[in-house]
């Protein structure tokens, strides 16, 4: 009875070995083959860039230039300055005297009506002027002046919406490691799909879609009361193989800080472990098989190993995944900036795997309520 028991693990153990595998090669390596174009694009359709911000003077006084000052001939800044409490009025007022393209939206705080960051991003819309919309968060800052004109050269030829990537400041801590190796990872499944003709999601510090779009399919109204969303369900709902492009020209990383602290990491996390629920039934399932297969398979192999049944046979397996998520990963990680974190692959593997879990089962069980 043992080794019976032993055997169908094992057997279990090499199912996920084979998923696992499957998602590198079959979703992963077209990333890994991908090449943003090098040549400045020349791009002259009005633009306007979406930025919602709450109690985020200081963040709009280090950012809002970087974005205001972009090298493009013709777009708006519109900031939502929603119910802030802090000096972040001061600092709009004294920015619209000196950029002639930036707007700002007020929204003061009711008593009985909530507001979240959707009906924000709502109101910016309706008050900006132009049909392309580039998104973004006041704590974000483009690494070039070109973040503009590449992102927005993708809209054409039937695209309606351009996901971007939106790299984490590196400082010397474990968590901020960790926390950029599962966006590279966040990022790798995202673009992957959308390149494959699938996109499931979006970053909202790096995105854009138009306004038609926005309005044909009624904004945010079937997620509204969902606290996170206003990108990854949006996209996930709208995206099609046709409307989805990507572009991850280092000129287009939008830079912000990562959480410092575990319980301010934990409480950014918590916020949008309940959206993956919302989406498509197909994403839903790949991503709880990629999940679930990856934590087994860790799981699985500590088991063979702590019980001696095949444990070369195992290693084997392992060493042999690894080798392929190397050579896959290895250029996935320099075009996500991400080159230092894989030497780290091995045991961030592990990790990422169970927080996967973990902040499944978090998402199931938990809610909140407010956006900041």
């Amino acid at each position: 009875m043992e080794t019976y028991i032993q055997i169908v693990l094992f057997l279990l153990f090499q199912l996920c070995f084979i998923v696992q595998l499957y998602y590198l090669v079959s979703s992963h390596i077209s990333l890994a083959g991908y090449k943003p174009h090098e040549e400045l694009p020349t791009v002259l359709i009005p633009v306007s860039v979406i930025i919602a911000a709450r109690n985020e003077a200081q963040n709009l006084q280090e950012n809002l230039p970087s974005i205001l000052e972009q090298n493009y001939p013709d777009f708006e800044v519109v900031v939502i300055n929603d119910c802030s409490y802090d000096a972040s009025d001061e600092v709009l007022e004294d920015m619209q005297r000196r950029y002639a393209n930036l707007k700002v939206v007020t929204i003061t705080e009711h008593d009985r009506f909530k507001t979240g960051k959707k009906f924000a991003l709502t109101l910016g819309i309706k008050a900006s002027k132009n049909e392309y919309l580039l998104f973004t968060d006041a704590d974000c800052k483009p690494v070039s002046p070109n973040w503009i004109t590449r992102m927005v050269a993708n809209f054409g030829g039937g695209a309606q919406i351009v996901l971007g990537y939106s790299p984490f400041y590196k400082t010397r801590s474990f968590l901020n490691w960790f926390t950029r190796y599962e966006s590279v990872k966040a990022a790798t499944n995202y673009l992957s799909c959308a390149l494959n003709g699938d996109a499931y999601m979006g970053v909202g510090r790096n995105l854009a879609y138009t306004k038609t779009l926005f309005f044909s399919e009624k904004g945010f109204a079937s997620h509204m009361h969902v606290l996170s969303g206003d990108d990854d369900l949006f996209v996930n709902q709208h995206a099609t193989p046709d409307n989805a492009a990507i572009e991850i020209h280092p000129d287009t990383f939008m830079y912000t800080a990562a959480k410092s602290t575990l319980s301010s990491w934990y409480r950014q996390k918590k916020r949008h472990a309940g959206v993956g629920k919302l989406y498509k039934r197909r994403h839903r399932k790949m991503l709880i098989f990629d999940g679930v297969s990856g934590f087994l398979f860790y799981m699985l192999l500590i088991l063979c190993l702590v019980c001696k049944f095949e444990p070369l046979l195992a290693l084997g397996l392992l060493l042999f995944r690894l080798i392929i998520q190397l050579l896959i990963y290895n250029k996935v990680f320099k075009k996500l900036d991400g080159k230092d974190l894989i030497w780290y692959l091995p045991f961030f593997d592990i990790i990422y795997y169970m927080y996967l879990i973990g902040f499944g089962l978090v998402g199931l069980l938990l809610k909140t309520t407010q956006w900041k």
